[in-house]
């Protein structure tokens, strides 16, 4: 994909891998929307990016609130009337050994709601920006660490651990990457999904106390290739570990484990069947 003139929202964009990956684009002459909790940061990564002579916007949100998902979408809508790819890249890491659990601001088990809920939702608001960009591409950022989900305890009210919320969260986004490239087959748009490499050089990785053993370079090598490979034009509903297509956990290819995740998912953001049709034709 050319990236000249394209409008390419980053989620979690002001730090590690994400904040690489949007410098690259607007160094690339994309138009970056950039994504992030704290301001000072957000200006820096902007700035970085209109230093390389592309034009990049700082939008703020907290994604540990669906309220604010609803808003960031509604800011890209009055910013563009288009939008070529989706990068969702934001999330929560493991917190290490001895995590406890947290709720987000509506009163879901945190790592669950940000790391894959708040993506969801956040896509099911700009798929009919994606649908009139067309050919357009959704990448969502997941991770090798997966654990299949516990559907009598989505919430891990019992035996939680930040490790199995943390994997458990990241398995959800690619069952939801498979089952949303079923619904936009024919549209335009493609979904994939990916692990960018294994504990980079990030807060998150430090914070759960693991040394970094890979560049966030090498991770950012792996997310562009799939926003810009040729070779992917029209590939959807993908899992890569790098810039290598490989198999999830069996979990994500149960037909009836992603729609038992997609009726709890629309459920939790307010969504009815009929809106979520309605958007990915």
């Amino acid at each position: 994909m050319e990236l000249k003139d394209k409008t390419i929202l980053v989620t979690g964009s002001t730090d590690g891998v994400g904040r690489v990956v949007a410098e690259r684009l607007g160094g690339a002459g994309a138009r970056v929307l950039v994504h992030g909790r704290d301001a000072t940061r957000g200006k820096a990564v902007v700035a970085a990016t209109e230093a390389k002579g592309a034009k990049a916007e700082f939008l703020a949100a907290d994604l540990a609130s669906l309220a604010e998902v609803r808003r960031l979408a509604e800011a890209v809508r009055a910013r563009t009337d288009r939008l070529d790819i989706l990068i969702n890249n934001a999330g929560v890491g493991t917190g290490g050994q001895g995590a406890k659990r947290q709720v987000s601001a509506d009163g879901y088990e945190l790592r669950f709601a940000v790391n894959y809920l708040a993506g969801f939702l956040l896509t099911s608001e700009l798929l009919p920006l994606l649908n009139a960009s067309a050919p357009a591409r959704i990448v969502n950022v997941a991770s090798a660490g997966q654990q299949a989900i516990d559907f009598d305890d989505v919430m891990l009210t019992h035996g939680y651990s930040g490790v199995r919320a943390y994997c458990q969260s990241k398995l959800a986004q690619i069952l939801f990457t498979i089952d949303l490239a079923e619904q936009l087959d024919g549209t335009g748009v493609t979904v994939n999904a990916l692990h960018p490499a294994s504990y980079m050089d990030t807060t998150m990785v430090r914070q759960a106390g693991v040394t970094p053993w890979s560049s966030v370079e090498t991770g950012a090598d792996a997310i562009l290739n799939l926003v810009t490979s040729p070779a992917l034009e029209g590939c959807s509903g993908r899992y890569f570990d790098g810039q290598r297509e490989t198999r999830a956990d069996a979990q994500a290819y149960d037909e009836e484990a992603r729609r038992r995740l997609r009726a709890i998912s629309l459920e939790l953001t307010g969504q009815s069947s009929a809106t979520s049709r309605e958007q990915h034709s």
